[in-house]
């Protein structure tokens, strides 16, 4: 069991997703009263007035902890990132500074993925269909037989990959490893350019930060095609896009990650389809990612087990 007063003081920084009773047991390790906030900091300055003087944070991936947040927060030892950590460059904690100054960040993955794969089948289904106030081709289509392309074949990727299989889609994935075991479920590997000369419909899943597709990659693609984006943040140059989409017959799907910024940009697109929500972020999202959330810091405070990365 975690023992009482663990910390000096808790700060739950932002909008967490954290449920209520990964929150009841924040608040007994902290000796101090927990400190929650439910909005997002707009600047550093209020970043740094939230943190100042704990030794525990937990932190979305909406809110930045750069180096001049984390240099004044001279009591801090445990980051908890209540979100994906794939690597130090899309991460929206300063993890070299971090592990100079001993300070242990422990993040999470797989927890949002089933909504997220749902919201992308709903959203193609819709639309090859006309559910709704755009179609696809002249006549509604069927998702059996189409050529699908997936970019990160990761827990994500995968998932939507197994689901689409089920409807009869034809699936092709690119990634920066290959994946055996799904080439042997069917899913076929391509060179990124190949990928792009095959598909009708390409959906993205990669980390923040990354992008794969410029002017060239668009020209690859072609037109009257599919592309989907749920990542965090647009993986693809902006511009390019911009002039793929003008074209006759392509579309874009969003959801609120991944449109994030651009959103205004591509409103006066009429074939950009998105939505003003996350779509992973469901109750059983927020319930793995506290349950995750809480197994790191279990495993931190010397608890039996191996911290949760999946």
């Amino acid at each position: 069991m975690m023992a009482k007063g663990e910390f000096e003081q808790i700060v739950v920084v932002d909008k967490t997703g954290l449920q209520s009773d990964a929150l009841a047991k924040l608040a007994m390790l902290s000796r101090k009263p927990l400190r929650t906030y439910d909005d997002f900091p707009d600047t550093d300055e209020e970043v740094v007035r939230r943190i100042h003087d704990a030794d525990c944070v937990f932190v979305s991936w909406n809110t930045p902890l750069s180096e001049k947040v984390l240099r004044q927060a001279e009591q801090l030892r445990y980051v908890g990132m209540c979100c994906s950590l794939y690597d130090e460059e899309s991460a929206n904690v300063d993890i070299a500074y971090a592990a100079k100054h001993g300070i242990v960040v422990k993040g999470i993955r797989d927890y949002g993925d089933e909504g997220l794969v749902e919201f992308v089948v709903c959203e193609l289904i819709r639309l090859l269909k006309g559910l709704g106030d755009k179609q696809w081709r002249d006549e509604p289509v069927e998702l059996t037989n189409k050529k699908i392309g997936i970019i990160g074949l990761g827990t994500t990727g995968k998932l939507l990959a197994d689901r689409l299989r089920a409807f009869g889609g034809d699936l092709y994935y690119y990634s920066r490893s290959r994946k055996p075991v799904a080439e042997k479920e069917g899913i076929k590997y391509r060179e990124l350019a190949d990928l792009l000369n095959t598909v009708d419909i390409l959906s993205l899943h990669l980390p923040r930060n990354t992008q794969v597709l410029g002017e060239s990659e668009f020209a690859h693609f072609g037109n009257g095609k599919i592309l989907v984006n749920t990542s965090l943040g647009l993986t693809f140059e902006q511009s390019a896009f911009e002039q793929w989409i003008a074209a006759p017959g392509n579309y874009a799907i969003f959801d609120a990650d991944g449109i994030g910024s651009a959103e205004h940009a591509f409103s006066g697109f009429d074939r950009v389809i998105s939505t003003a929500v996350v779509s992973g972020w469901t109750k059983e999202a927020q319930q793995r990612l506290s349950t995750k959330v809480m197994e790191n810091l279990s495993h931190f405070l010397g608890e039996k087990g191996e911290p949760s990365t999946s």
